[in-house]
């Protein structure tokens, strides 16, 4: 099959799904396609406390899947956390390269192969405003992947992402509410604070009086929910209003 007509049946495998359903019937044929087993599409979040409004759809062993639940490793997953440092498709087994490997994440990794999780391909689905997010897809163990079909993976691993944001979390709604925005000047001063400006040197640098800027990083603790100002660039890193570049640009 070459390489046009492969793309376009899976686009359209995809596109079909009308309904949460559909979409969990069209990601087992594609993961088939692609020489996998299992597929999970999931945002990074605590899948619980999101309640239903988050995507977590996938069709891993039962037993597992209980397991990663309960114990909310959607948060900490490693190959979640892998997807955060590169915009492209990854090999699990490349993830030591990548981050460093705690021994919970050596544990957790181990315990999804004793559960018939081997290797696997992660696509990154980060959109600014947004939990990010991921689609995923695995053998069990011992299972090699086919790669020369990995480019197709990264391509309907973006696309089905893109269906599920589209059918579970419209305008990407989390928890019942959109997902909070900085203005631009929140921005500013929150990346200020993050390079360790206070806020008499953060109203020198944006030209604005003090109060102004408390203000401003009054609001956006208030909008980003966070109590403390030392917390406010790890939300605003994790949601995707900063970048590490913003923060350590010099």
């Amino acid at each position: 099959m070459d390489e046009f007509r492969m793309s376009g049946e899976l686009c359209r495998i995809v596109e079909a799904a009308g309904s949460v359903d559909d979409l969990a019937v069209a990601m087992t044929a594609v993961a088939t396609k692609l020489g996998f087993q299992f597929y999970a599409l999931s945002h990074h979040v605590d899948i619980a406390r999101a309640g239903g409004d988050a995507i977590r759809l996938h069709n891993y062993p039962a037993r597992w899947a209980d397991y990663y639940d309960s114990r909310s490793l959607s948060v900490s997953d490693p190959v979640h956390r892998a997807s955060h440092v590169t915009s492209y498709g990854f090999c699990w087994s490349n993830m030591p390269a990548m981050i460093p490997l705690t021994c919970e994440d050596k544990k957790v990794l181990a315990l999804g192969r004793e559960q018939g999780i081997g290797d696997g391909f992660t696509v990154p689905a980060n959109v600014a405003g947004e939990a990010r997010g991921s689609c995923s897809f695995a053998n069990e163990a011992g299972r090699p992947m086919r790669r020369e079909l990995l480019p197709f993976a990264q391509f309907a691993g973006a696309f089905a992402f893109e269906a599920a944001r589209r059918l579970i979390t419209p305008r990407g709604i989390i928890g019942g509410s959109p997902m909070p925005m900085l203005t631009d000047r929140q921005r500013d001063c929150v990346m200020w604070v993050a390079r360790g400006k206070t806020d008499w040197e953060i109203s020198r640098i944006l030209g604005v009086t003090e109060e102004t800027v408390r203000r401003h990083i009054k609001m956006a603790r208030e909008k980003l929910g966070v109590g403390k100002r030392t917390l406010l660039a790890v939300r605003a890193l994790f949601d995707g209003s900063l970048t590490f570049t913003d923060v350590l640009k010099s």
